[in-house]
C-alpha cells in the first residue's frame, strides 16, 4: 500500500488508537482502488531508491525477498525480473489478485502477523506501508519482520516523515480516511534500532511536504 499525498494536515486522534480498527479501515479504503493504483507511474526518486536496494541485494547475493504491503506488485515484479525469489503480501485480496496476474507468489496476509518460519528470507521490502502502523504497535511489527529474516538479512523501509503526529489526514479522499503516523528522523531511527542495525539512513526531499525517509536495516546476530 503506497501513500501519494501530502504529509501535512494530520488530524490527531483524541482517543485511544485501535489498531484492529485501523486495519479494517485500511482494507476497506484500499480494496476498491486496485485497478486505479496499478496505473500509477512511480516518481524517479522512488525508482532510484528501489534500484539502490536491488543493487545492494545482488551485491550481497540475496535471493529470497519478502515484500510487505505490496499493493499491486509493481515493486515485487521489478525484483522478480532481477532474479530474486519474491513473495508478496498485502491485506487486500484485490491487491493480491493484481500481484498474481503479474506472476508473483502473492498472499493475503497482515504484516503484523507474518506466517513464515523464522529466517525464511534474505531481505524484506516495505515501501510506504509502515506509516499506517501506530507508534504503540510499531516495535512488535518490526520484531516480527526481523524474525522472518535470516541473520544478516536486509530490510528496506521507506516512509514519509513528519513531526511525530498520528491520526487521519484531513486531505485524505479515501473512504474511510486512512490512519497515518508521521515520525521524525530521530524517532524513526530509534524504532529501527530496537530490532535492527542501521546500514543506511537518508532523506529524499526537503521541508515538511513530501519528505521521505529511506532506511536500509540489517538483522543483527
Amino acid at each position: 500500500m503506497d501513500h501519494r499525498g501530502d504529509p501535512a494536515g494530520v488530524k490527531a486522534s483524541g482517543t485511544a488508537i485501535d489498531y484492529q480498527q485501523i486495519r479494517r479501515d485500511l482494507l476497506t479504503s484500499y480494496e476498491g482502488g486496485a485497478e486505479r493504483r496499478d496505473q500509477y507511474e512511480k516518481q524517479p526518486w522512488k525508482l532510484a531508491e528501489r534500484n539502490g536496494f536491488a543493487r545492494r541485494l545482488l551485491a550481497e547475493s540475496c535471493t529470497r525477498l519478502l515484500e510487505i504491503g505490496a499493493g499491486t506488485g509493481q515493486d515485487s515484479e521489478f525484483f522478480a525480473r532481477r532474479g530474486l525469489q519474491v513473495v508478496a503480501t498485502d491485506l487486500s485480496p484485490a491487491m493480491v489478485a493484481r500481484c498474481r496476474q503479474k506472476g508473483i507468489d502473492a498472499r493475503v496476509m497482515d504484516f503484523a502477523h507474518l506466517e513464515f518460519q523464522p529466517g525464511t528470507f534474505d531481505a524484506v521490502h516495505a515501501m510506504n506501508c509502515l506509516l499506517h502502523v501506530p507508534n504503540a504497535e510499531l516495535p512488535s511489527v518490526l520484531a516480527g519482520i526481523r524474525d522472518v529474516l535470516r541473520v544478516g538479512g536486509l530490510f528496506f523501509v521507506g516512509v514519509y516523515s513528519g513531526d511525530d503526529e498520528e491520526g487521519a489526514a484531513i486531505w485524505d479522499e479515501h473512504v474511510p480516511p486512512r490512519f497515518f503516523s508521521w515520525r521524525s528522523d530521530e524517532r524513526m531511527q530509534q524504532f529501527a534500532r530496537e530490532s535492527f542495525d542501521i546500514v543506511d539512513f537518508h532523506v529524499v526531499g526537503t521541508g515538511t511536504n513530501h519528505r521521505f525517509q529511506s532506511l536500509t536495516l540489517r538483522r543483527p546476530a
